[in-house]
């Protein structure tokens, strides 16, 4: 049962005499990351792009009030701990406009491009967080919202983390979320991930179960990798959760939370002339990720389900000396890499079994009287 499991789930056993496959420098130069979810702390701070500083070619970047609001928002997410309150906010009457704006165009939208977990989940956000055109939910409430669908939570970020920083919070369903609104000049385009994206392209999924799933294991395969690998993942990330496409009843729908919240993107990749290949995260992985544009290429899976198994045969070829499993009691990561640890969890799936079992047996029993 240990070796089936060694090889099902790429263990090397760091205990072995025999460590010829896996080379020293590995080992030597293996990547920090979290191994508990207070751990993000580490690691979410570290804002590559925008926060409070933008660049000369951002529409707020002559804008003093808004670069001032900008840091207010900054701030927060910075101060920003494990197990704090997201601090509510205030929204001035020109971001509840900017809001809404995008809010009523995407709107329009959705009922014919988004796919059918996304158009489910929407009214939920709204009934729940009281998400309208003339209201910005608060992350907070939105947080509990999808702590009580799929476990996963909120944490404010000022910007841009990098991909292995963004991945590794995914791993523990953890998922950092911008709290500032897009410029006011153009409330139909953003350079950067705002509340708008956030919240009307991603959360409506997150709260989808197997999407919650697949974006896990993403950040779950992230953990340790090398730099080459974590790239790998977050361009397949991109392709997917971001501008990914799935087929429903013949007709190709949006997934992706950059299509969901870019109105003219979101009409682009479904208008037919846009170029669309089958989702393979051997080919997907070396495309080029395009942030002030349209995509050059969209991928498309048949589900969720489908892309997920996919993601997992590719995670199979990540040079790692161990694996890691997440522990939802805990919010930590089991790290795999010698016998005792993977006895320890073959135990626990072993009870597992017993339950279902047990749980058949009742239910025949039901049957049959």
């Amino acid at each position: 049962m240990i070796q089936l499991l060694q090889k099902q789930m790429n263990v090397v056993d760091m205990d072995s005499p025999d460590k010829s496959c896996l080379p020293e420098e590995d080992v030597v130069n293996m990547p920090w990351f979290p191994k508990k979810i207070s751990d993000l702390d580490k690691c979410s701070h570290h804002v590559l792009m925008y926060g409070s500083d933008l660049d000369a070619d951002h529409p707020g970047f002559k804008d003093n009030v808004y670069r001032k609001r900008r840091k207010h928002f900054a701030d927060i997410a910075m101060r920003y701990k494990h197990g704090d309150p997201i601090p509510r906010i205030q929204f001035t009457e020109e971001e509840v406009q900017t809001w809404g704006v995008v809010f009523r165009e995407l709107s329009k939208l959705y009922p014919t491009h988004a796919c059918r977990e996304y158009v489910k989940n929407l009214p939920l956000l709204s009934e729940l967080c009281d998400c309208r055109e003339d209201n910005i939910p608060q992350l907070e409430d939105v947080s509990q919202f999808l702590k009580e669908r799929t476990g996963f939570t909120i944490r404010p970020v000022a910007g841009y983390l990098s991909p292995r920083d963004f991945l590794a919070g995914l791993a523990f369903r953890v998922f950092h979320c911008t709290q500032y609104i897009r410029h006011s000049s153009d409330p139909l385009y953003t350079p950067e991930p705002d509340t708008c994206h956030e919240l009307l392209g991603h959360v409506p999924l997150l709260a989808e179960p197997s999407f919650a799933q697949f974006s896990q294991e993403l950040g779950l395969a992230s953990l340790g990798a090398s730099d080459d690998s974590v790239q790998k993942l977050a361009t397949c990330y991109f392709f997917t959760v971001e501008f990914g496409l799935c087929k429903q009843e013949g007709k190709l729908k949006a997934y992706g939370a950059g299509l969901l919240s870019s109105i003219s993107e979101l009409k682009h990749a479904l208008s037919g002339n846009a170029q669309i290949m089958p989702f393979d995260p051997k080919i997907t992985c070396k495309q080029d990720c395009i942030i002030t544009t349209f995509q050059n290429i969209y991928f498309v899976s048949d589900s969720f389900e489908d892309a997920k198994e996919k993601m997992r045969e590719f995670a199979k070829n990540i040079k790692r000396p161990f694996t890691v499993r997440y522990n939802p009691y805990t919010q930590s990561v089991d790290v795999l890499k010698d016998t005792s640890s993977i006895n320890s969890v073959v135990a626990e799936l072993q009870h597992e079994l017993e339950i279902m079992s047990d749980a058949l047996r009742r239910l025949n029993a039901g049957c049959l009287t």
